[in-house]
């Protein structure tokens, strides 16, 4: 399984850009998904953003790690999973 982890563009180019994630900044290439302006969301795997992201997407993502950790924690994460919890899960549309 690989896990991507979303982070900020704090600046950058075509090829690499400054990314925080909480208060950590990394360097990242940005040749799969071109210049990202700064403030952009991007999922990022093994040093690479792979895809651009919105702001909601990006949360969403964060509270699924955060979610992960505190269950291995042995500590309360259904508020994490707000959007899972209430619902049946579905099946993607090309699986449907």
């Amino acid at each position: 399984m690989c896990i991507g982890i979303p982070m900020q563009v704090v600046e950058g180019d075509e090829l690499t850009a400054r990314c925080r994630r909480h208060e950590a900044i990394s360097s990242i290439s940005m040749m799969l998904v071109g210049a990202q302006p700064p403030g952009t969301f991007v999922l990022t795997h093994l040093g690479s953003a792979i895809r651009v992201l919105d702001a909601a997407e990006a949360q969403t993502i964060d509270n699924a790690l955060e979610g992960l950790a505190e269950a291995v924690e042995g500590r309360n994460f259904e508020h994490l999973f707000a959007d899972l919890v209430s619902r049946e899960p579905e099946l993607p549309e090309h699986l449907r």
